[in-house]
């Protein structure tokens, strides 16, 4: 360290306290990285890799980005899972004693972006703390753009499937995590695999209840239940080491994560990682793409504050009959009244994200442009209320008296921020004439303002007697006094000559001197008055911030409840009726995504009956491509789109509330984590069956078709009979399947019913009409739907001909009736402990060399896990 130059060293005593990303040093107009930073940033960002002589023998690696266009650098760094370090001077260089004191400012992570070019508008940027306790869990979400923030807890042995669930519901950028958490190893499996999560390690002492006690109690003053800091400990941890995670990272205020939500288990539909994904609620499977999942077709929002806020509707559907009722009614009155969402829709489409745009100004990275952004969307207010005020539905009343119109604000920024500013701070000119007498004043001075030269100008010409001196300015001699030469030896002695011209001299004075260091002074001022107006505008707004907030939120609900309006009159949803019932009855039911979709072709419409007593099951068979997955999928999303509070595509529906959606839909390998086709079936369908309920919907697709025919029918009856029994589990359920032997278990169980899709044949040539009818399939058509599929002739006769002696030879497979065991079925959750007894007794100990017993051990316990 001795040996290097003074930057170097500061260098080194701020890297070496922050080893754990890349860290940008600003020196100038650049952010320089130096060594490993630099070669792994270069690579990166396709940054051309320099040198810096730092006093040593060898040049520095370095690399920079300039600091005023530095966004995009940094997104990427980001993206590419680095946490970035902002090294700024702290110091006024004109202050300073030899090197300029420099600090980390600011430290960017992928849940704490606030840059509106590193986010995606439409979707929240949550970041999450897991805190496991001693026999339960605490988790807290934030979105520090928006100034959301919730928390949930829960004890028992579920508590790790809950998390995940709930990860996946909320789909964080980055989750911290205590020890026991991050020791989990299905919780840290699952993050790795399925989430696009950073993973941040926490120690225990950030999570102590002391310190976390004390950090909720201040942040949340005003707004924290006080049961939370009895009942709720494990909140308290997840809540209170997040906030010390924030405090760390952004160095500013966090005076917009005001007021903490809790809620709880049970309050909202669930819907784990493979119903989010089989169901396609926000993107295809395939593709990844928004476009043809159902968030396509009712994203109809106008603003990125209601994009948002669709997305949560999506992603908890309500439970409340009530609480559905009330967007219900709000959704059916602006669907009836087209020239009413007209006029709301007109307003809400000129609004900018005032969500996001508070939270910039309370971290104080805003700008000017911002804060006329605020003003422009604050000008549509006053017409929105005066549209919702004219409403009749309770929960539109309720938006009209919550949105404050805020014209306290509006009238700050439109009397201190000039109509079109410029985009960054530096170039000054940003502050309204009239907003500051001060200003004005050194306006004119800094200008060469007329009134001041004009009073010097008078005043020499009457203590010379010249009429006709002139005072004048050129940036070579600044101010200077013209005489004509004929007039010279009226000059006073004081004056002094500076140039001589054709027909005239200029002269300089002490006090035109004096005049020009106050212009250059004044200029100087200017810049730091104008910041300092700035800043003072920025703080009075940030301490409204809990009034905008609220005002975003009512905007975007109301843009919300405009979008699902639309998309119910565009496309002739109806209302559903929906209630505590184990029924779900559905009239002329549509898939959403799949008829908006269809070009050449009309979707048909098809009919459901579940409930809990004769129609528990539905049993569903015919061949594959005729629609059983459509009609399945649609079955749940429209009980998903009736639990949110939207229309649904039907004729008439009446949904019975459901706790959870299951899905077993659809067949791959986990390469990633050596789980074949069948593994993940059989992991899917043990979840379901572990946690389904008898208010749960449960779609189950060709269960048992990865293994032997024999094996994969038994297990997959075996499943009915267990979900069929009310005394196990009764859930409604939708069971598709290509073994037609199932079908006998109509006659032979309660609440079993068998449907099929209608075909229609014309010799060896079939069409499929989508039509659900009752009873079972009489072929599966396998053959026909390969020639339909391309299969060449040649290899359809073989087929043919292979079908016709596998038929008269194959033996018959007897279905017998349902019979009840003398003893309680084993529970299938406990099938591990089982596997693992049968492994160890086919082990002979004396036999095994010390390496197969390490294998053997490591096997088992995989199968515990």
């Amino acid at each position: 360290m001795a040996e290097l130059t003074p930057m170097m060293r500061q260098y080194f005593e701020i890297k070496n306290q922050n080893k754990d990303g890349i860290l940008l040093y600003r020196l100038g107009d650049f952010y320089e990285m130096f060594y490993d930073d630099a070669k792994i940033a270069s690579k990166e960002l396709d940054l051309v890799l320099t040198g810096k002589n730092c006093g040593q023998e060898e040049r520095a690696p370095m690399c920079g980005i300039p600091f005023h266009s530095c966004e995009s650098y940094i997104a990427k760094l980001v993206k590419n899972g680095h946490k970035v370090f902002i090294c700024e001077q702290t110091e006024d260089p004109k202050k300073a004693k030899g090197l300029v004191r420099r600090e980390i400012i600011r430290t960017i992570t992928p849940g704490t972006v606030i840059e509106a070019s590193m986010l995606q508008e439409d979707c929240n940027n949550y970041i999450a703390s897991v805190y496991f306790g001693v026999g339960g869990v605490g988790i807290c979400f934030a979105d520090i753009t928006t100034g959301e923030i919730l928390a949930t807890d829960m004890s028992g042995e579920e508590m790790t499937i809950y998390t995940m669930n709930e990860i996946g519901r909320f789909t964080p950028k980055e989750v911290l995590l205590n020890p026991a958490a991050a020791d989990d190893g299905a919780l840290v499996d699952f993050l790795h695999e399925h989430m696009d999560s950073g993973l941040e390690r926490m120690t225990e002492e950030q999570y102590d209840y002391a310190a976390c006690e004390q950090l909720v109690r201040r942040q949340f003053a005003a707004s924290a239940e006080p049961t939370i800091f009895t009942d709720h400990p494990m909140i308290v941890c997840a809540v209170g080491a997040l906030l010390r995670y924030l405090m760390d990272t952004q160095q500013s205020d966090l005076s917009n994560l005001d007021t903490l939500q809790l809620y709880y288990q049970g309050q909202y539909l669930e819907l784990d990682l493979n119903a989010r994904r089989n169901l396609e609620l926000f993107e295809t499977m395939r593709t990844k793409e928004k476009r043809g999942s159902l968030l396509w077709v009712l994203d109809h929002t106008k603003t990125a504050m209601g994009a948002r806020m669709l997305r949560q509707w999506m992603s908890k559907p309500l439970r409340s009959p009530n609480q559905i009722a009330q967007r219900q009614k709000a959704v059916g009155e602006l669907k009836d009244d087209l020239v009413r969402r007209t006029a709301l829709a007109d307003e809400l489409r000129q609004m900018f994200d005032i969500e996001r745009l508070i939270g910039r100004i309370v971290y104080g990275t805003a700008n000017c442009r911002d804060m006329r952004s605020m003003f422009a969307t604050l000008e549509h207010v006053p017409e929105i209320r005066i549209q919702l005020a004219q409403c009749q539905s309770s929960m539109l009343q309720v938006l009209c008296e919550s949105m404050d119109e805020l014209q306290d604000i509006k009238q700050l920024i439109d009397a201190a921020i000039v109509d079109d500013p410029p985009f960054s701070l530096r170039e000054g000119g940003f502050i309204q004439n009239g907003y500051s007498e001060e200003l004005d004043k050194l306006r004119d001075i800094a200008s060469g303002g007329k009134g001041s030269i004009a009073a010097i100008e008078e005043r020499e010409r009457e203590a010379t007697g010249i009429a006709k001196l002139k005072v004048g300015y050129n940036r070579v001699f600044g101010y200077y006094i013209e005489v004509a030469r004929s007039l010279a030896d009226k000059v006073p002695a004081h004056y002094v000559r500076k140039q001589t011209l054709a027909n005239a001299e200029r002269y300089i004075t002490d006090e035109l001197k004096q005049y020009e260091n106050t212009v250059l002074q004044a200029q100087e001022r200017i810049t730091d008055l104008e910041y300092q107006l700035f800043t003072e505008v920025r703080e009075q707004i940030s301490a409204a911030v809990h009034r905008i907030q609220i005002t975003a939120q009512t905007l975007a609900q109301t843009d919300v409840l405009c979008a699902l309006a639309e998309v119910a009159d565009l496309y002739q949803y109806c209302c559903p009726e929906v209630e505590y019932s184990p029924v779900i009855d559905i009239k002329d039911g549509r898939h959403p995504v799949v008829e908006r979709m269809l070009r050449d072709t009309m979707f048909i419409a098809n009919d459901t009956l579940l409930d809990d007593k004769a129609n528990r099951i539905a049993v569903i068979t015919g061949p594959n491509m005729a629609g059983k997955s459509t009609y399945m999928r649609q079955v749940a999303l429209i009980t998903i789109m009736a639990q949110m509070g939207s229309f649904v595509p039907a004729k008439s529906a009446r949904i019975g509330i459901a706790d959870r959606v299951f899905t077993r839909v659809g067949a791959s390998d986990d390469l990633a984590s050596g789980q074949s086709t069948f593994m993940v079936e059989m992991s899917e369908v043990a979840d379901i069956l572990t946690h389904a309920t008898r208010f749960s919907l449960v779609i189950l697709d060709e269960i048992g078709r990865g293994t032997s025919t024999f094996d994969g029918m038994s297990i997959a009856r075996a499943v009915v009979e267990y979900i069929a029994d009310p005394k196990k589990i009764g859930a409604r359920t939708l069971f598709a399947t290509h073994y037609h032997e199932l079908t006998a278990l109509e006659d032979l169980m309660d609440g079993v019913k068998n449907y099929n899709i209608a075909v229609k044949k014309r010799g060896e040539d079939i069409t499929f009409l989508r039509k659900i009818v009752p009873g079972g399939a009489d072929d599966s058509y396998g053959i026909a739907v390969a020639k339909l599929a391309g299969v060449p002739k040649p290899v359809l006769r073989r087929a043919k001909a292979i079908l016709k002696d596998l038929e008269a030879h194959a033996p018959k497979i007897e279905v017998r009736e349902v019979e009840e065991e003398e003893e309680p079925q084993m529970s299938l959750t406990n099938y591990r402990s089982d596997d693992v007894a049968e492994k160890l007794r086919g082990v002979n100990v004396n036999t095994m060399t010390p390496i197969e017993a390490l294998n053997l051990v490591f096997e088992l316990q995989k199968m515990v896990e």
